[in-house]
């Protein structure tokens, strides 16, 4: 006969037994038990101070772990402070479990009550929740795979008066089965293959979805005489390849822009070409042929017309597709694949490749002049992760990163202060690598509470903050040519974040110029010698740039 335990307990063990990697929260009294039960069962905790932050490491953590993540919030307003961060797990769907409690079924006049299940809905994620003492297994069971397999953000609610219950342990009967990866069909390999032979400057293009595929992507792409890129999200994915052009969209050195603009095909590996990623489509030439290749069937032609799209695996699609085409193809074409384009890429793909003016002053630094010194002097096995601002693109350009997953990007919804909670999750994922944020003054400032977190942690995290005392997002797409535009709702007093950070615990220091940067040279060896465990802030007074030409496109989106 089972053993009876309570279904807070049962819940957890449930949750250990199938997988999950790591839980960040903020724990109250109704999600107290299940988060020790998960402790209990090895499943390491880490507490935030504020469940936004906690929602957004979790969120960080599964995308740079490929283990699924958990946030675990107090009922009500413990849910309602994550939402921000569930928000961008669910539009960029990470599998990720938000388990948090619920008022009872009975207590309509809780302070706590809300509509959960319709909050969760309003922002995309799956709304799921333990329904009763005897359907916990099953219910949670359903809810994770729900979130490995369609690839998607659950909230799975679990009321006051159902965790409390006694149920039967049922844990025996937990199991997972893999599911199997989506092979394309036959005729929409053929018609892939038939595009991409008749395409003379074919360009590859592939998203996080690409993830896995890439030695298979690259085969063919090699085959058929093909460029490579990546999104944002995907940044990494080719390095050391041949003919890799970097990321293709706002953050695409002018080289890399005029070549994947000159295709006359692009296609895309688990991308969903949005706007970001085509510039509002501007990278798509007049009579370009688009073909999209992606597990799900709504992706599809989600933001453009294609000529063509394939259900699919990538890995499988791409690996099928190369058979194909040796068949009709046996040699390698060269295509797109040039002397002089391989040349072009070598000198000219990466923006610090690119000559620049310096816009520096005796007070402030040229963003791109400091970025690429950092670049030089931080150690290359890093994975950096980037808040959203009008200084983001110089992190995304400048700092180089060794692979897919050195790059942490939670911009599908575009909100500041997001950053720092992304390089703690980031960190926690990839322990080995040394974590650095790139954040604007306005997102760490709102985010600051976590850098106690990281603190707390001795995580050797390298926080760069482009601090130009501004929105300065708002403050360049609002002012433009008008200098009449009354800008004091955006802009602040110079505020002293190194001296904030060194109360936090953490080290400061002020960059105005170059010199500044050698303490910064000193922590890095220092950390190269294994004796660096806490984070460093660095508080660069950056020069105006007259505005970042790629947050100019992201505003023709609003």
């Amino acid at each position: 006969m089972s053993e009876s335990i309570r279904v807070s307990t049962l819940v957890g063990r449930t949750l250990a037994k199938l997988g999950v990697g790591h839980v960040f929260g903020v724990v109250g009294s109704g999600n107290f038990d299940v988060t020790n039960a998960l402790m209990l069962e090895g499943v390491p905790y880490t507490a935030a101070r504020h469940e936004g932050g906690a929602a957004t490491m979790a969120d960080a953590y599964g995308r740079m772990s490929g283990k699924v993540g958990v946030v675990t919030t107090h009922q009500g307003c413990g849910l309602s402070n994550a939402i921000t961060g569930i928000g961008e797990a669910a539009k960029s769907r990470t599998p990720l479990i938000v388990l948090t409690a619920d008022t009872q079924g009975a207590a309509v006049r809780s302070n706590f009550k809300i509509d959960q299940d319709a909050l969760a809905r309003s922002v995309g994620a799956v709304a799921e929740r333990i329904h009763s003492t005897e359907s916990a297994v099953a219910d949670t069971v359903r809810a994770f795979r729900t979130a490995v397999n369609e690839r998607r953000t659950v909230v799975l609610s679990l009321p006051l008066d159902v965790q409390g219950g006694s149920a039967a342990d049922t844990l025996d009967s937990v199991a997972l089965e893999d599911t199997p990866r989506l092979r394309p069909e036959p005729t929409a390999v053929e018609r892939l293959v038939r595009i991409v032979q008749e395409a003379e400057r074919p360009v590859f293009v592939a998203g996080r979805g690409g993830r896995g595929a890439r030695d298979a992507i690259l085969a063919l792409a090699e085959h058929a005489g093909a460029l490579v890129a990546t999104s944002a999200v995907a940044s990494g994915l080719f390095n050391g390849a041949g003919f890799n052009l970097g990321i293709s969209g706002g953050f695409s050195s002018p080289a890399t822009a005029e070549l994947i603009s000159g295709a006359d095909l692009i296609v895309g590996w688990g991308c969903t070409l949005n706007m970001w990623t085509m510039r509002h489509g501007r990278l798509i030439s007049p009579g370009t042929r688009v073909v999209q290749v992606d597990v799900e069937d709504a992706s599809l032609g989600a933001n453009r017309p294609i000529s063509l799209g394939v259900v699919g695996d990538c890995a499988l699609t791409a690996a099928d597709a190369l058979d194909v085409l040796k068949s009709a193809q046996p040699e390698p074409a060269e295509k797109y694949r040039t002397e002089a384009n391989a040349l072009t890429i070598k000198e000219f793909s990466r923006w610090r490749d690119v000559d620049t003016p310096d816009l520096s002053t005796a007070t402030s630094i040229d963003p791109r002049v400091l970025s690429r010194e950092l670049d030089t002097i931080l150690p290359a096995n890093r994975i950096v992760s980037v808040d959203s601002g009008n200084f983001m693109g110089y992190p995304s350009q400048y700092l180089s990163v060794p692979d897919e997953f050195g790059f942490c990007f939670t911009q599908a919804f575009q909100a500041i202060g997001l950053g720092l909670y992304t390089a703690i999750g980031a960190a926690v994922a990839q322990p080995e690598r040394l974590p650095v944020l790139g954040a604007g003054d306005g997102g760490f400032l709102m985010g600051i509470s976590e850098l106690e977190t990281a603190v707390r942690l001795k995580l050797p995290l390298v926080c760069i903050v482009y601090n130009d005392a501004a929105y300065g997002a708002e403050v360049h797409h609002f002012a433009g040519h008008d200098d009449s535009v009354d800008l004091d709702s955006v802009t602040f007093p110079d505020t002293d974040i190194a001296a904030i950070a060194r109360g936090f615990g953490a080290e400061g220091v002020t960059v105005r110029t170059l010199d500044d940067l050698q303490p910064v040279r000193e922590w890095a060896d220092a950390f190269r010698s294994g004796f660096q465990g806490r984070p460093l802030v660095i508080d660069a007074k950056i020069a105006s740039d007259g505005g970042s030409w790629w947050l100019a496109e992201a505003f023709q989106g609003h």
